[in-house]
């Protein structure tokens, strides 16, 4: 077996998005802070003093995937194509934007608070231009399982821990993502496998983390921790425990071209995203998103 550890840090910078909602984005921050295929990762948050929360009002994505998971709050989507959904805490909504969408989502405090993590994740040439595709998943869907030393959440993929196999709710992807959420009590590690030919990272949103005992552990909250090729992570949490999530897929190993909402192979191909956009094709005239 070869241990994972984290070979690059990527730290979480102050950003704004949307109408005015705060957030710390660690992918993303430019083109060389990405991980085949993951191209974004924000995590939003806000309680009674940060003021009014904008959220995210109606706006264009074409050529990837956006997750949207909720820890506190909800999050309601409503989108071109007719579909519409709230989530609460521990709930996802995952659109497969492909050949154009617009949507809108609008977050809501619960009992003050809201906070939650929007991944973007890149589609293959051969699905960037497939119909859209919008799941709704509520929290009771995500499996929940407790070992010994804290919990993991399954959003998506397969992962076996103490005999048993959880599997996510979201399916047909194509990069096949596993997203998990664990929580590690102070001073406990977990060890998991990881497919050698996987990409994987991890973002800490609590406390902090190491991976192995070597590299650039540990791994503080708000930060991601770009994995090495290995087929085996150990993780262990520090004194104040973790919280974290854990992310694995199949590259794309494609040219990346991305201009603000639209993520294609060249150039061109944003153009012409641009021009559909502006002449109406994302959009069905019988459906309202505000």
């Amino acid at each position: 077996m070869t241990e994972r550890i984290v070979e690059r840090l990527i730290r979480g910078e102050r950003a704004s998005d949307g109408d005015g909602v705060k957030l710390r984005r660690s992918l993303g921050q430019g083109p060389f802070a990405r991980l085949d295929p993951f191209l974004m990762l924000d995590e939003f948050q806000a309680d009674d003093g940060s003021g009014q929360i904008g959220g995210f009002p109606p706006h264009p994505h074409r050529g990837f995937e956006t997750v949207t998971y909720m820890l506190e709050g909800s999050m309601q989507h409503r989108d071109s194509l007719g579909n519409s959904g709230l989530i609460g805490p521990g709930g996802v909504q995952w659109m497969t934007a492909a050949g154009g969408i617009v949507h809108s989502e609008m977050p809501e405090l619960r009992d003050g608070h809201m906070r939650g993590f929007q991944l973007w994740i890149n589609l293959p040439a051969a699905d960037k231009m497939k119909a859209p595709r919008y799941q709704d998943i509520q929290a009771d869907r995500v499996p929940e399982y407790p070992f010994d030393g804290g919990r993991v959440r399954v959003i998506a993929g397969e992962v076996v821990l103490e005999g048993n196999t959880l599997v996510g709710p979201v399916s047909g992807v194509a990069t096949a993502p596993t997203y998990l959420d664990l929580v590690i009590e102070a001073g406990r590690e977990l060890t998991l496998p990881i497919d050698a030919d996987r990409n994987a990272m991890i973002y800490v949103y609590d406390g902090e983390v190491s991976a192995g005992d070597d590299g650039f552990s540990p791994v503080a909250a708000t930060n991601a921790g770009f994995l090495s090729r290995g087929d085996e992570l150990r993780l262990r949490a520090g004194d104040e425990g973790a919280g974290l999530l854990l992310l694995a897929a199949n590259p794309v190993k494609e040219s990346v071209v991305q201009h603000g909402p639209f993520v294609m192979n060249t150039r061109d191909e944003i153009e012409q995203a641009i021009r559909d956009y502006q002449e109406g094709r994302f959009e069905r005239e019988d459906v309202a998103l505000s």
